[in-house]
């Protein structure tokens, strides 16, 4: 028998609610989804692994500015090219109260580097471990590698003896079905200790008080409740069933900041969205493709109306955007953030020019992957067709599309890059615009290949200068937007609402809530 969903959310939060009152601050957090896993080496999904840094710790971790500060490793160097010396943090325990040691360390880089782990492409260039004594390491890499110590703020460290004594050292894997103790089961050295989960349910954290950071929030609970439609998360936050919703409804944040008790905060986030372009030799259908001419291109990029859909789509929110990466992530250059004004007669020029008058394609969306999405891309196919363009709209869920669009099926698609958790522009360069080849390319859905572009990148991926390397990935992007490879939309908005009785939270570009920063009233 199944039981109506909204049914079992509403008797989760009830329950919820009830146990509220039973500690001084508790926070009662809304998600617009569940974590996949307890486990954060079982799936690559950013929201599951930041909710997972309450419970868990890497080495080091961003702070309030995004930048590297120490979190488990209190130092370290560079003692050559490929070797990497890491002094870890003494008087750490785990959640169960064992010691914090090197041994950890090496049994997790193990865990999260062995065959049948999900997230091993988080450590590119990771080769080995060794231990010097209890309190220092050493990483060995396969060469010169400028970027292992961002790589780093999302490896989460395990306990040893815990792993061990649970039969844990291998890791689980989400998309495969492979559960373990794991899965249920946490033992961090985090803000915060996990005291249940259900999944689908509730999760609940209660505060960790030996953690070994001077802690700024002043929560002693953290009740968990995802809850998928956007109308019941907003219905539960108006009604004061929960505390803080993560994922605001853009269309309901006027009626929101209007609401008595509520305050929402809004940016932009990292995410830029961007249209891709099939760039093999035949289309689908069995055409030449058009696309593969530069005119074409240009003339997509001038039949939109980037400021429209900001005003509409997006209700003045999102951040139109004239390059590939936002501000924030390292490797911009506001000299490349600019866009042309929408121009459909000089598109439809350039369309003739091209022997592509009246060109017929198929642009495929998802329903459930990017603010808005829908609406935005029938504002695009409108554009498109007073431009000269024939466009047809695929679109579905992200399980039905997503195949395509990696497949190579889909002639123009929609794709999102947030560069998480790297937070550095060699992220998408390497994993979105780089010729596929290996570990390279992996989203390079549309096949494309620039040989020089290539040369950068290779380039970058071991100068070992910060100032030279974002140069060189400055210059890739400038080809990027030369050939326009990919077009860059916006940044999409981020919205977070809560109650009054929030007193603070931190609200970073990268979306992710960070509890141990926030404090109740």
């Amino acid at each position: 028998m199944k039981l109506n969903k909204a049914l079992l959310t509403g008797i989760a939060l009830t329950i919820l609610g009830g146990t509220a009152a039973q500690a001084d601050n508790v926070m009662r957090w809304a998600g617009a989804k569940d974590i996949y896993s307890l486990d954060p080496y079982s799936y690559g999904d950013s929201y599951t692994i930041a909710f997972l840094n309450h419970v868990y710790e890497g080495l080091v971790r961003y702070d309030e500015n995004l930048e590297i500060e120490p979190a488990l490793a209190t130092e370290w160097e560079i003692v050559s090219p490929s070797l990497w010396r890491f002094k870890l943090r003494e008087g750490v325990t785990f959640h169960d109260g064992a010691e914090f040691t090197a041994d950890d360390v090496l049994a997790s880089l193990a865990r999260v580097s062995h065959e049948t782990s999900p997230l091993r492409g988080n450590l590119p260039a990771y080769k080995s471990a060794t231990k010097i004594d209890d309190h220092t390491i050493e990483i060995e890499l396969s060469g010169p590698y400028p970027l292992l110590l961002n790589d780093l703020t999302n490896i989460h460290i395990f306990d040893d003896s815990w792993m061990k004594a649970n039969n844990s050292e291998l890791p689980t894997d989400v998309s495969a079905q492979v559960e373990g103790f794991a899965t249920f089961n946490a033992n961090g050295t985090g803000p915060f200790k996990l005291e249940s989960r259900v999944p689908d349910s509730s999760t609940v954290l209660l505060k960790n008080a030996e953690w070994w950071d001077e802690p700024r929030h002043n929560l002693d609970r953290i009740e968990f409740t995802p809850i998928t439609s956007a109308p019941t998360r907003v219905a539960a936050l108006l009604s004061g069933e929960i505390d803080l919703v993560d994922e605001a409804p853009v269309q309901d944040l006027g009626r929101l900041s209007a609401s008595p008790g509520i305050q929402v905060l809004e940016r932009a986030n990292l995410r830029t969205i961007m249209a891709g372009f099939n760039r093999k030799e035949k289309l689908a259908d069995g055409r030449d493709n058009p696309f593969n001419d530069l005119r074409v291109r240009q003339a997509f990029e001038l039949a939109l109306d980037k400021d429209l859909i900001q005003k509409r789509v997006m209700r003045g929110k999102s951040r139109n955007a004239g390059t590939i990466i936002a501000p924030e992530i390292p490797g911009y250059d506001a000299a490349l953030d600019q866009f042309p004004a929408a121009d459909p007669a000089q598109a439809q020029k350039l369309l003739k020019e091209a022997g592509h008058e009246g060109l017929p394609f198929v642009l495929t969306c998802t329903t459930d992957a990017y603010v808005n999405e829908e609406e935005m891309c029938n504002a695009m196919v409108s554009m498109l067709t007073r431009a000269g363009f024939k466009p047809t709209l695929d679109i579905g869920p992200q399980a039905v599309q997503t195949p395509k669009r990696s497949g190579g099926q889909a002639d123009v698609y929609l794709v999102g890059w947030a560069n998480e958790p790297m937070l550095d522009s060699y992220s998408i360069l390497v994993q979105m615009v780089e010729s596929k080849s290996g570990t390279a390319g992996v989203f390079n859905w549309g096949g494309w290949s620039y040989p020089q572009v290539d040369a950068l990148i290779r380039q970058a991926s071991t100068e070992m200068d910060r100032d030279k390397r974002l140069a060189l990935q400055t210059e890739a992007l400038k080809a990027v937007k030369d050939e326009l490879i990919l077009v860059p939309l916006h940044q999409q908005p981020m919205a977070w609402a809560m109650s009054d009785k929030v007193e603070d939270v931190a609200q970073l570009a990268d979306n992710k809530v960070r509890h141990w920063l926030t404090r109740m009233k």
